[in-house]
């Protein structure tokens, strides 16, 4: 029986080879768990009242300045409070988000506001999130709503406190339960922690918190940078991380434990890098560290440093499209069996570095894992390359405008 590894999204039977034309995932396939399924920037730096369905492979398209990466950027960042964390560490530059011609009101305040809406067992449940920028960083409004109620607000009560008056269903003896909650975390995140569930109403409110919570955390923003992947690394440090510059000690780590999907990306790698590849491995240097090596017919070994960007990028981009949270540097929900959950990968500038082949071959991976509901992928392209998108079965290209 082949080796999987710990905690790795589960595959699919083998697709046909990635280097044949892509191939779509089946209309209709549905998720295996939560997942973001719209996302609203209300107003967030360049977008005003910009709504982006976001689907199974869904690129976002446009000419230079229309907001292709500040939308990657707001789903990150929705991603990352929805995982506990504070509101500083997500935005530590707020006030590029402010949109630039909003007027500051009688006391002096600014801010952005995005949401988004995530589909699953509770049905769609949408988070619509208010910011102050100015004068003080803080969360000042916050709205979750599903199955046409409104399941919590806050409100900035007391500019003097860093906190927010939060109000929940119950739908018991108190129809609503008011209590506050701090202005720097997002208030979605803690109801599991607060609300009882020992009424209908806080049943709803939990079902709709936690559905919203899964599908922010289970995503991964990945960045491959050819630069620093070149080097060799210390062993171990084998959960890839969002630059990918540890790629050598996480091949080493699939090679021996993640058989299956060693044996695709190995596949993908061949469609995707110049020449025949047989076998991706490392080798262990004397100084502890491991370096990747690209086998080629003959028992040929390439170091991946001699690779050029585009194929780096590429076989990155393959090696997290092929494992799962087990595998990436990511904190998933731990609570939900990983069969329950639905990666998301987030790739800005995908087409970066790499030619239309590449690209059309990546998408055909994704689409190809993602059939079995268990991988989404999100990502900006050049306009160039939205050409070459629209010509895969399954993607989905989303047009800004400038």
């Amino acid at each position: 029986m082949t080796a999987l590894c710990p905690g790795a999204t589960p595959l699919p039977p083998a697709a046909p080879d990635v280097r044949s034309e892509p191939m779509s995932a089946p209309r209709g396939a549905r998720s295996a768990g939560p997942v973001v399924t719209e996302l609203r920037l209300s107003a967030f730096a360049s977008h005003q009242g910009t709504v982006l369905p976001i689907g199974p492979l869904t690129l976002f398209a446009g000419a230079a300045g229309s907001g292709k990466s500040t939308a990657l950027r707001a789903y990150e960042a929705l991603a990352r409070l929805g995982a506990g964390d504070p509101l500083a560490e997500v935005f530590p530059d707020p006030a590029a988000y402010v949109p630039e011609r909003a007027g500051a009101d009688a006391q002096g305040r600014r801010g952005f506001r995005i949401g988004c809406t995530a589909d699953g067992p509770a049905g769609p449940v949408r988070l619509d999130l208010a910011v102050q920028v100015e004068p003080t960083l803080r969360i000042v409004g916050e709205r979750l709503t599903g199955g046409g109620e409104t399941l919590l607000t806050t409100a900035l009560r007391d500019p003097g406190r860093s906190t927010v008056q939060a109000a929940w269903h119950t739908a018991g003896a108190v129809p609503v339960t008011r209590a506050p909650l701090p202005d720097d975390v997002l208030g979605t995140a803690l109801l599991p922690l607060r609300v009882a569930g020992t009424t209908d109403g806080q049943l709803r409110v939990l079902a709709a918190a936690e559905q919203m919570v899964v599908a922010l955390r289970s995503v991964f923003a990945c960045e491959p940078q050819p630069q620093r992947m070149r080097a060799p690394v210390p062993s171990g440090e084998d959960r890839l991380r969002r630059g990918c510059d540890n790629l050598a000690a996480v091949l080493e780590r699939t090679h021996t434990q993640c058989g299956q999907r060693h044996a695709r990306l190995v596949a993908a790698a061949g469609g995707g890098c110049a020449g025949t590849v047989t076998g991706l491995g490392v080798e262990r240097l004397a100084n502890g560290t491991v370096r990747a090596l690209v086998e080629r017919d003959g028992g040929h070994r390439t170091p991946v440093g001699r690779l050029g960007d585009g194929e780096l990028r590429y076989l990155a981009l393959a090696l997290v499209l092929l494992t799962g949270p087990g595998v990436l540097a990511m904190e998933a929900a731990g609570e939900v069996p990983s069969a329950l959950q639905t990666l998301t990968v987030l790739a800005d500038g995908l087409d970066r570095d790499l030619d239309g082949r590449q690209l059309r071959r990546l998408l055909a991976l994704a689409a190809s894992i993602g059939a079995a509901g268990h991988l989404r992928l999100v990502g900006t392209v050049a306009e160039a390359a939205a050409t070459e998108a629209r010509g895969a079965a399954g993607v989905t290209v989303v047009d800004l405008e400038p």
